[in-house]
């Protein structure tokens, strides 16, 4: 079952956050975060969320989840120092894939949105491939927050 598209902008759409401090390095010739520094807010995120998953799913480590596809949209600049909270959830699944939706906040202004497409990965056979009933199951769950 899928939902209506997400409003990414919204706290309220996400159960999960991570919070990432802010570093000095981070920021740009223009003095504001840099769009690299975002992605990688962003990657914090997408792991802890894919990481709570697989706790849940008890799975055997030979599936995996290929990152194919971020798109990230800059709303906001973002300055040193401080703290940005990544907001996770799972939004569509796929045969092969799952799309996650992120929205990054700096209190209760949203900085950056992204969506990330994961293809799940067989690490030994290097390929994709379709995710075992129970985590279907539990990304189905997922999806229907």
């Amino acid at each position: 079952m899928q939902h209506e598209t997400r409003d990414l902008t919204r706290r309220a759409t996400f159960e999960i956050f991570t919070p990432v401090t802010i570093r000095f390095c981070d920021t740009d010739k223009l003095g504001h975060v840099n769009n690299v520094s975002i992605a990688s807010y962003i990657e914090a995120g997408r792991c802890e969320l894919y990481y709570k998953l697989l706790q849940n799913a008890g799975t055997s480590a030979e599936i995996d989840f290929v990152l194919a596809r971020a798109a990230i949209d800059f709303r906001r600049e973002i300055f040193y120092p401080g703290t940005v909270e990544v907001g996770s959830r799972f939004l569509k699944l796929g045969n092969r894939s799952v799309t996650s939706g992120y929205g990054i906040f700096v209190g209760d202004a949203c900085v950056a949105t992204a969506e990330c497409v994961n293809v799940f990965f067989d690490i030994t056979a290097r390929q994709s491939v379709v995710p075992s009933g129970t985590l279907r199951a539990l990304l189905e769950a997922e999806v229907a927050r």
